[in-house]
């Protein structure tokens, strides 16, 4: 396959780069990702939403909630969001890739600052990375998971979404912890571990369970 390069992506592609660690992202406070210190640092946005499902399958197995994650264009999960556009705000950012990437209507489900998780900051790429979160209905999920196939950006940005299965299986490998083995964008994978915990949908010994 001929090599064409990166084009006009050149300036981007260093964001989502495989090989980034969790030693990579320092946590810090929203206050603090908005001070002087990071002005001149890139920002982005992204946004895990979910809902609780005590759905038991196979009489064996915990749904414990459908979570919304993605595979992206680069072949890489994550979570729909992306980079915060000059004069926007972090959640003015999340809220627009939301509506572009899975057609989310913002009448209904507007993320709030309050829904805010966590904020990281990458200094070897001048990044800084803000995580949401937000809770809906089962009913809402589905409505959401089949209107993403008509977002503007479905087939381009956004080639599918993918719930994560939240239950480790006999041999102690396949589900999550299998689940976890994938590659993702940037610390997608610790973004995601963060909500699980954030909002109770794990226990921390459960989390644990799966880094074994």
């Amino acid at each position: 396959m001929t090599d064409i390069g990166w084009g006009n992506l050149a300036q981007y592609e260093h964001y989502g780069r495989v090989g980034d660690i969790k030693e990579d992202f320092d946590i810090i406070s929203y206050e603090d990702s908005k001070g002087e210190l990071y002005s001149s640092f890139k920002h982005a946005s992204h946004a895990m939403l979910f809902a609780r499902n005590d759905t038991v399958l196979w009489d064996l197995y915990k749904s414990r909630a459908a979570i919304m994650m993605q595979m992206r264009f680069d072949g890489l999960l994550g979570f729909p969001g992306g980079l915060v556009d000059p004069g926007e705000n972090p959640l003015d950012g999340v809220n627009r890739e939301l509506e572009e990437e899975i057609g989310l209507d913002l009448c209904k489900h507007k993320l709030q600052n309050s829904d805010q998780v966590v904020s990281f900051v990458n200094k070897s790429k001048n990044l800084v990375l803000h995580f949401y979160g937000k809770e809906v209905t089962v009913n809402d999920f589905s409505e959401i998971e089949m209107k993403t196939l008509s977002a503007p950006d479905y087939g381009n940005e956004t080639l599918g979404m993918i719930r994560p299965p939240l239950y480790t299986m006999g041999d102690g490998y396949r589900g999550l912890p299998a689940f976890l083995s994938n590659s993702y964008a940037g610390n997608s994978r610790q973004e995601l571990l963060i909500g699980l915990q954030h909002f109770k949908i794990l226990e921390q010994d459960e989390i644990e369970k799966t880094r074994r």
